[in-house]
């Protein structure tokens, strides 16, 4: 990584977050992409990819609870992450209050993606 550069490189399969970890911060993709993955009963099911200037783990920064998924790297090159913590977030919220309508507004969107998916899963 260049030397002032931001955030963290993640190479291929390289973990960034583990299901069931307590969570404390939140992550934006700066660079590549990842894909989250649910664990359950000895099966890995990929819930979602994120990619370029999307973000994930958001829920920590709202409530200190276990991570729900397994996030990774995805693709040959490397994924560029930046971690954003609580304190960090809150400044960058006063600093452009925007930016907290633009989260609520992603997290409202995938709220209606899962509620979409659930009803068509009870459907079948």
């Amino acid at each position: 990584m260049e030397a002032g550069a931001l955030g963290r490189d993640y190479n291929e399969g390289e973990v960034v977050v583990h299901q069931g970890e307590i969570g404390e911060c939140m992550y934006v993709i700066l660079e590549g992409e990842v894909e989250v993955i649910l664990d359950q009963g000895g099966q890995s099911v990929r819930l979602a990819v994120r990619r370029e200037g999307e973000f994930f783990g958001e829920m920590a920064i709202f409530e200190r609870e276990v991570r729900m998924a397994t996030v990774r790297a995805l693709g040959a090159g490397p994924t560029r992450i930046l971690t954003v913590d609580k304190k960090n977030f809150l400044r960058r919220i006063h600093e452009d209050p925007l930016l907290a309508y633009r989260i609520v507004e992603t997290m409202s969107q995938r709220i209606r993606e899962l509620s979409e998916e659930v009803a068509r899963l009870k459907l079948e």
